[in-house]
């Protein structure tokens, strides 16, 4: 393979021309500027030039932010072509070459470039010949981004308040073009030879260990890292930075170690040995070693998205990976461990196999949010992580209930639509079906067909089907006598294998068939259940919320049903792959309820008196299900009333129970479904039923909050429900909370932020404190403080919720302006700002009157402007608003104006509108007549 070869020198002189950065600027693009056509009209890059690997040298200079560079891209031709397109953005080319080998010199060649399409393209004069090797050498110079992606600054303040800066990539998807040319589409995997010129002070990493380090001059050094595996573009990475590490060696050799600014690095040692115990459980899971010598974890201290999973050096925010012992809370172990595993599970789904090109994007991030529970429940059992998956699958369905959802595999070109693959549906939505597959074929068979897949296509590319196809044709080891592999490819159980009690007997398992139904459209099923004596009928439509839910025709999904009834706990398993069935139970029973534990991703709905007995069960004793299964009725008899399938008083009826409810995940998905509709009438002058509304919430889980201690006591999920409790509580002022809070804060602030807080009950003191303007102003202080570094979202959320509103504003200017606030945490601050009654106007407006720089700094189709988008407008409910949001919208450029997160904003708004409209005196009623 080419990446066991060592990088052999640039051609005479390129390397020591492309750093000599004067007089490069005016000669840039001097040639290709006389209109000539450019050569290739499409998005996508053309197949016949393919590269094999990249030699690149780059030079950062961290005072002027910019960076020299040289590439030597060796390619292979597929078909004859005089022109060479490649992708390159931003860059200022200064000098292009063709070089055929064998001792022939190098031909400068024109460059032209097409700025829309993000594309080069390098006119030899000679065609190159198809079956033949040539090496492309580009020099070229550029700025570092003032974005967050591509090659781009960082800066971060010392101790001492010293700024610093750094230089670090996030390439994904679509931006490694803006550090060097390359082919830059995940299909054209090559290796990669890479070369970083650094000052003395700093520190050079990169995906590959370092082989050696020259001293060019006194104060310049040139690190050679060795060649990586094959692999996508979008995967490279390097930094230069003066961070400080620490290390440790895997039980399989690898050596692991976090990086991080210098004062910080004391925060790194939970995410040391998390990430040394997740990267042996996925070794020994998928039975394929891990490729690289090394797998380094950086702690970046700006970054957009939460992590990235570049081969061998993944980079993170610092809060998904610095953990302190003595001040970081239940919710941030939680959340960090997750963010590693999902890093580490890419290093095989995603680099060691990545999809062809990213309408199958699923394949890695959906593999990669899903591996997450998986290895998590094992390397940390004490989090029970499995207890939280479901949450996964509602976040999903709200948006894969709206008209503006897409399938998971969805036909994609440009970057923006690219970027907006980054969403629910590709993670959440991805995790799920594979959480159901893997119920439906038993995790040993789910699991021999995931390493058949890795095994058969590793460093390779893959579509949708190459993955059905590895789960369909597979026997798990186990057993092997019980099942046996038919002639047609196909593993059929037999009638007395342990598992055949499983699924109906002796069927083949189609899995492409069924995977396809959940893959290829959108949204998801309802199921409609109705009991008439021992028969159980089964229709099934697909769920839809808003003006076209008139129960669109032709979808069909094939879905893997399982049930318990009152009569028996044992799990029953049936495929469902028509409109209609009907089920015949041994003995009629009091109840019945499907989708156990909610591993499936689809609601049901109880026809008749079917869900009168299951709250009445719930009433009786709820104990009696799962408190997964207890979680999932709330959700699903909230989404009936969206439908016009339930009543808002039934659905109320049900939360009756909640007064006696103990658990994490009911008590959590209770206050799901009730607080947003406190807070759509919060918006409006509502004649006190939006207060009503708040006492009985309140009152539902008043004794559970009077129990809580305030401490770090117990279990993971026991200190997250207390987090969860006291935050709604003294959010919502209940006078209890609020009065111990604010004796915390006052002692807190008498000893100048000294006093140890428990952490799990850190928020709801501030979020208190930060109601007086001296509260707010002392937390602010605090908040600059490096010693409170664990605490910044949680003081940004205290913050975010004055009632003052000229603090908000100052707020949001402020992460806009980056400097005390850092600006990738801007989106979360706008959201927790529209939250408030007094901000969700400012908010609005700030909106409005960023849009450009919200654009310029996060990118059209980026998940931090959806996230902007769809939090500022989610609790809108009125025409007039509606009217503003269209108005502003389609006033903006067509790219902006056709975001999908645009088109969810205006149906939930609809939605809301209409959902006021229908339940808003039902509710009024209801709570009058029930009083807790």
């Amino acid at each position: 393979m080419a990446a066991a070869r060592r990088a052999g020198p640039v051609p005479g002189g390129w390397a020591a021309a492309a750093m000599g950065l004067a007089g490069l600027l005016s000669a840039a693009l001097a040639f290709g500027g006389d209109g000539a056509p450019f050569p290739w009209q499409a998005v996508r890059l053309p197949k016949d030039v393919v590269p094999l690997r990249y030699r690149l040298l780059i030079h950062p200079n961290l005072t002027t932010l910019s960076f020299a560079g040289t590439a030597a891209i060796e390619v292979t031709v597929t078909r004859q072509t005089s022109a060479v397109v490649l992708h390159s953005k931003r860059l200022q080319i200064a000098r292009a070459a063709v070089e055929a080998g064998h001792g022939r010199p190098a031909q400068e060649v024109r460059v032209l470039e097409q700025q829309p399409l993000e594309q080069v393209a390098l006119l030899a004069p000679e065609p190159l010949r198809a079956g033949h090797n040539y090496t492309l050498h580009i020099q070229y110079l550029a700025n570092l981004s003032e974005s967050f992606r591509g090659f781009y600054k960082s800066t971060y303040r010392t101790r001492e308040g010293e700024l610093r800066v750094l230089a670090a990539t996030q390439f994904e998807p679509t931006a490694a073009r803006m550090a060097f040319p390359c082919f830059d589409e995940p299909a054209f995997k090559a290796s990669f030879s890479i070369k970083i010129r650094r000052e003395p002070k700093h520190l050079a990493l990169s995906n590959m260990p370092i082989v050696k380090s020259v001293n060019i001059t006194p104060w310049l050094v040139e690190d050679h890292f060795d060649t990586t595996v094959k692999m996508s573009t979008y995967l490279v990475a390097f930094i230069v930075s003066d961070f400080k590490s620490i290390s440790k060696i895997t039980s399989h050799g690898v050596k692991i170690s976090v990086y991080t600014v210098p004062d910080k690095i004391n925060q790194a040692d939970y995410a040391l040995d998390a990430a040394v115990k997740l990267l042996d459980f996925y070794e020994d899971y998928f039975s394929i070693p891990y490729p690289l010598p090394k797998q380094d974890l950086a702690a970046i201290p700006d970054f957009q998205s939460g992590a990235m999973e570049n081969w061998g050096l993944t980079t993170y925010r610092e809060s998904a990976l610095l953990y302190d012992a003595e001040k970081s809370s239940a919710s941030s172990k939680l959340w960090i461990t997750m963010v590693i595993a999902h890093e580490l599970a890419h290093q095989w789904f995603g680099n060691l196999v990545t999809m062809e090109w990213w309408n199958d994007l699923w394949l890695n991030e959906g593999f990669a949010k899903f591996m997450e529970f998986v290895s998590v429940s094992v390397t940390h059992p004490e989090l029970r992580v499995q207890d939280y998956f479901f949450r996964k699958c509602f976040d999903a369905m709200a948006v894969d209930a709206l008209n503006s959802s897409h399938p998971i595999s969805t036909p994609v070109e440009d970057p923006a639509q690219i970027l907006e693959m980054f969403d629910d549906v590709s993670y959440e939505k991805g995790s799920c079906i594979l959480n159901m597959l893997r119920d439906y074929l038993t995790a040993d068979m789910f699991k021999a067909g995931l390493v058949q897949y890795l095994q058969k296509y590793s460093y390779q590319n893959t579509k949708n089907e190459d993955l059905w196809n590895s789960m369909t044709n597979i026997c798990p080891t186990v057993g092997t006598d019980k099942n046996e592999l038919q002639g047609d490819g196909f593993c059929r159980r037999s009638q007395q294998s342990s598992s055949s009690a499983h699924w109906t007997k002796g069927e083949t398992l189609d899995v492409k068939a069924m995977m396809d139904t959940w893959t290829l459209q959108k949204g998801f099923p309802l199921v409609t259940v109705t009991v008439k004596g021992k028969n159980v009928h089964l229709q099934q439509e697909r769920y839809v919320k808003g003006v076209d839910s008139s129960s669109p025709t032709g979808y069909l999904w094939h879905i893997p049903l399982t049930y318990i009834t009152s009569k028996s706990d044992t799990v029953q398993r049936f495929l469902m792959t028509t409109k209609a069935e009907v089920i015949i139970l041994p003995e009629e029973v009091e109840w019945v309820k499907f989708n156990v534990d909610m591993n499936g991703y689809y609601i049901v709905h109880y026809e008749d008196d079917g869900w009168d007995r299951l709250i009445n069960l719930l009433k009786e004793n709820h104990t009696a299900i799962s408190s997964n299964d207890r979680a999932s009725l709330i959700n699903n008899v909230f989404q009936l009333v969206s439908i016009k399938k339930l009543s808002i008083s039934k659905a109320f009826d049900l939360t009756l129970y909640l007064k006696h409810e103990r658990q994490i995940m009911p008590v959590l998905q209770g206050m799901n479904e009730l607080i947003p509709i406190y807070r759509l009438m919060e918006r409006r002058d509502m004649d006190g039923t939006e207060k009503q509304l708040k006492e009985y919430i309140v009152n539902l889980f008043k004794d559970l909050i009077d129990k809580q201690s305030w401490s770090d006591e117990g279990s993971v999920s026991e200190r997250l429900l207390r987090h969860s409790l006291l935050l709604f509580a003294c959010v919502h002022r209940y006078q209890p909370c609020v009065d111990r809070a604010k004796g915390y804060f006052t002692e807190w602030q008498k000893s100048n932020g000294t006093l140890s807080l428990p952490a799990d009950v850190k928020t709801a003191v501030y979020v208190v404190g930060a109601q007086t303007p001296e509260g707010w102003d002392f937390l602010l202080s605090k908040y600059q403080m490096h010693s409170f570094n664990a605490e910044r979202t949680n003081i940004e959320l205290a913050l975010s919720l004055s009632r003052s509103k000229d603090k908000l504003q100052w707020l949001m200017d402020q992460g806009l302006r980056g400097d005390i606030i850092r600006t990738p945490d801007l989106p979360h601050i706008i959201v927790f700002v529209a939250k408030t009654p007094s901000g969700c106007n400012l908010a609005w407006m700030f909106l409005k009157e960023n849009w450009e720089k919200f654009v310029e700094k996060f990118e059209l189709g980026s998940n931090s402007i959806a996230g902007i988008v769809t939090g500022v407008t989610s609790w809108y409910s009125t025409r007039s608003q509606l009217a503003q949001v269209k108005e502003f919208f389609s006033s903006l450029d067509e790219k902006s104006a056709g975001l999908r997160c645009v088109q969810q904003a205006m149906e939930t708004i609809e939605d809301n509108i209409q959902w006021m409209e229908r339940n808003f005196e039902k509710v009024k009623i209801w709570l009058q007549n029930n009083h807790l």
